[in-house]
């Protein structure tokens, strides 16, 4: 392990959980940021940590042969992209592993990212494993025949579910972007429609292949957590969260885990029995495909408790942290989900099974953003004057804001701020605190028209006490 050096290529609050991780394994670690990001808390932990000779100044976190430049200068030997930019890129994480002077891609193996991030391809293995999926094609269809019989199918199955108005999706294959995609709410309709996406794929894309989905509309978000190492033969799983509470645009809020609160909150369905089902069904695949580091296996949970994979994340996310909080390995309190990806992606063996693993309480976690609730979850820009909270040990703050001095919130970015990951021995402890956090929250700036800064925080606090009620 301390032969190896790792290229942070990322930034924020993910640099400096993946720095903290590298310290704590003694691990070496080069950072990079632009020149909009010279005042945040990832450099300065760059800074102090590893000094001038850790921290490189990149013109951008995208380029790919600036990143490689980076790392041939310093000696890298692996790169972590945290989340987001290159962390699901199959084609970067090849070159990272297949280069002249070959690296560790600290994730997957880049075949594994190619075949769980085509959604075609995941749901046609899940099906392959008895593993539910949201009804509709696993492949592009084009036959209209073929395409009426799917329609009918699923809007059969959303009248089972009880919806006053089924609708369909009709997408073109191979689009993306929201182009070629229409709904359906009547059957009589469907082909017309179908017809003309399949006009517009034709022409767009030069391939007239189309999708038929249903979409569930009142449903919870659930994910499980799987670890592995590079062997890929025994996965284990650090449990479930809900990731429901989200903005209008379906971008997450706030996430709990565990992702049911069976014990102290009632259900229409088994949410105990629901949980467990889907944690198996996530491990079946990752066996199955022998997946060799940390993912996410992301579901949907309709009202009567019938789960359907919705997608797989080839990489780590930014809730980790609450898995990690409530887990225990061989009874030790402090498991790091980042430490542990790094680790194994460095070869070392897994070193405990699924028994070792236990779980206590309920954790919570809020996205702190700049942005306007009431206005569409518009993103607000400007400086931060006052960033302040009362400290507790039951509270861990994730940031890259300093709050030490103003911070001017860099426009070329997503505004967020910071992530509070709040423990308690039940739900309705964890909510408590919770609560009390925001309530402590000071967070203050303005803009360049001198307005006052616009946070999601009320937002947040409006919508604790639903948490985990479904």
């Amino acid at each position: 392990m301390n032969d190896h050096k790792i290229l942070v290529a990322n930034r924020g609050e993910i640099a400096m959980r993946i720095m903290r991780a590298c310290h704590k394994l003694g691990v070496a670690f080069t950072a990079i940021h632009t020149a909009e990001d010279a005042a945040s808390g990832h450099v300065l932990m760059a800074r102090r940590e590893g000094g001038e000779k850790s921290l490189f100044r990149v013109s951008s976190y995208h380029d790919a042969n600036e990143l490689m430049s980076v790392a041939d200068e310093a000696g890298c030997t692996a790169v972590h992209p945290g989340y987001g930019f290159f962390a699901e890129d199959f084609r970067f994480a090849r070159r990272v592993a297949k280069r002249d002077r070959t690296m560790i891609f600290i994730g997957p193996s880049w075949k594994i990212i190619r075949e769980l991030g085509d959604k075609i391809n995941t749901k046609r293995l899940a099906r392959s494993l008895n593993v539910p999926t949201v009804p509709g094609s696993d492949r592009p269809i084009y036959n209209e025949m073929e395409a009426e019989r799917i329609a009918k199918t699923i809007f059969e199955f959303q009248e089972q579910q009880g919806l006053k108005r089924p609708l369909v999706l009709v997408k073109a294959s191979a689009g993306g972007g929201g182009m070629g995609i229409e709904e359906v709410y009547d059957p009589d309709q469907f082909r017309s429609v179908y017809r003309r996406i399949r006009n517009y794929a034709l022409r767009q894309f030069k391939d007239e292949g189309v999708l038929i989905e249903q979409r569930v509309m009142d449903f919870n978000h659930l994910e499980v957590q799987i670890v592995s190492d590079r062997t890929g033969r025994n996965p284990v799983h650090f449990g479930t969260r809900n990731c429901s509470i989200q903005s209008s645009g379906l971008q997450k809020r706030i996430e709990v885990a565990p992702g049911f609160a069976s014990e102290t909150l009632e259900y229409t369905f088994n949410a105990k029995k629901l949980l467990t089902d889907i944690v198996d069904y996530s491990l079946a695949m990752a066996r199955k495909v022998g997946y060799d580091n940390v993912g996410t296996w992301e579901w949907i949970v309709t009202r009567k408790g019938e789960p359907f994979l919705m997608e797989v994340n080839t990489r780590i996310q930014v809730e980790n942290g609450v898995s990690a909080r409530i887990a225990r390995i061989k009874g030790n309190d402090g498991v790091d989900l980042i430490a542990e990806q790094i680790r194994l992606g460095l070869g070392q063996p897994l070193g405990y099974s699924q028994n070792d693993i236990g779980f206590e309480g309920v954790c919570i976690e809020y996205r702190l953003i700049a942005e306007d609730p009431d206005n569409n979850f518009t993103p607000w820009v400007g400086r931060i004057e006052r960033f302040h909270w009362e400290d507790a040990p039951w509270l861990t703050m994730l940031t890259h804001v300093p709050n030490t001095t103003p911070y001017e919130i860099p426009i070329e970015f997503d505004p967020n701020l910071a992530l509070a990951i709040v423990w308690g021995k039940d739900i309705s402890e964890a909510k408590t605190r919770g609560t009390a956090f925001l309530d402590s929250l000071r967070l203050t700036g303005r803009n360049s028209a001198g307005e006052s800064l616009k946070s999601n925080a009320a937002f947040l606090k409006a919508n604790t006490e639903r948490i985990l009620h479904f």
